[in-house]
């Protein structure tokens, strides 16, 4: 089992940034893969970033330069750099983790990002 405990949220005027946390627990070592969803109101949970072991990302498109994951395997956290934020990235974040050889993720709790107008 993994155990992820998610921080950073919060509010924030359009253009500004923030920085979510997740740190992961438990049965940690076989993790391999580390990301970020979001779900606004009234819509589905969508991918964000995700990260690698190796440390590849990946990003969906309406966070390109603007958003930026990262790692620290020694710590086991995921973080995610947000940037230029727009009023469209309201929502809850959810940190996600997937273990080697599962096909199903470990999910934490969620964190609200709201951002102004």
């Amino acid at each position: 089992q993994v155990q992820l405990v998610e921080s950073g949220g919060g509010l924030v005027q359009a253009g500004g940034s923030l920085r979510l946390s997740c740190a992961a627990s438990g049965s940690t070592f076989s993790i391999n893969v580390m990301g970020w969803y979001r779900q606004a109101p009234g819509q589905q949970r969508e991918l964000v970033a995700r990260i690698i072991s190796g440390g590849t990302t990946n990003y969906a498109d309406f966070v390109k330069g603007r958003f930026t994951i990262s790692r620290d395997n020694a710590k086991n956290t995921v973080y995610l750099q947000m940037n230029n934020l727009k009023p469209e990235d309201t929502a809850v974040y959810y940190c996600y983790v997937r273990r080697t050889g599962y096909s199903s993720n470990y999910w934490g709790q969620g964190t609200q990002v709201t951002v102004s107008s």
